[in-house]
């Protein structure tokens, strides 16, 4: 997969991110690609979620786009 494939994937992810999580701004939404943790403790803050029902639900928007994927790969 090329690097505008992943960039589109990552796009088609982030629009998820903001139709579930809609009070994240763009800099918040940027951390899910790379410094999840970071990305979590966001949503925690933000919405109250525990961190396993944050990562369970990023998971499922992932797999929604095709991205988790490339996660493993």
């Amino acid at each position: 997969m090329n690097q505008d494939q992943v960039k589109g994937k990552f796009d088609q992810l982030s629009g998820k991110i903001k139709e579930t999580w809609g009070r994240l701004s763009d800099d918040d939404i940027a951390l899910a690609n790379g410094k999840r943790d970071q990305f979590f403790g966001k949503l925690q803050q933000t919405y109250g979620l525990a961190k396993e029902d944050a990562e369970k639900r990023l998971n499922e928007l992932e797999k929604s786009c095709g991205c988790a994927a490339e996660k493993a790969a």
